[in-house]
């Protein structure tokens, strides 16, 4: 018997990397010089970050609302992605391939027939 979490699975494991690589970015941010021009790429990494930790919860509890959980999430990894790609640190830009491979699991996710 296949447990309704096993097809989530890609989908909470990219929530679940895109999450740490966002707190990551939002604390090496912080430790960096001139972090005024940073404030919205660690605000955007925050949110990030939080939601998918919420996507990944509502998808490993098999939740109902996790196809509309996992769109807002796609909004939200791809324009994190957009904030960090403007940025050349090399935290930025792993962050920014990481939110969009997490967005990209999200969007099929939300797109998917699956219960």
């Amino acid at each position: 018997m296949e447990l309704t979490t096993d097809k989530y699975k890609d989908c909470i494991e990219a929530c679940n990397a895109c999450a740490v690589a966002c707190e990551y970015c939002a604390t090496a941010c912080l430790q960096g010089e001139n972090v005024q021009m940073l404030v919205r790429c660690i605000a955007m990494n925050r949110d990030c970050a939080k939601l998918c930790y919420t996507a990944s919860g509502f998808m490993a509890a098999g939740s109902e609302f996790s196809e509309d959980i996992c769109a807002t999430c796609s909004d939200i990894c791809q324009a994190c992605a957009d904030e960090c790609r403007q940025h050349k640190h090399d935290h930025c830009q792993q962050c920014a391939d990481v939110c969009e491979r997490c967005a990209k699991e999200c969007e099929k996710m939300a797109t998917a027939d699956i219960v």
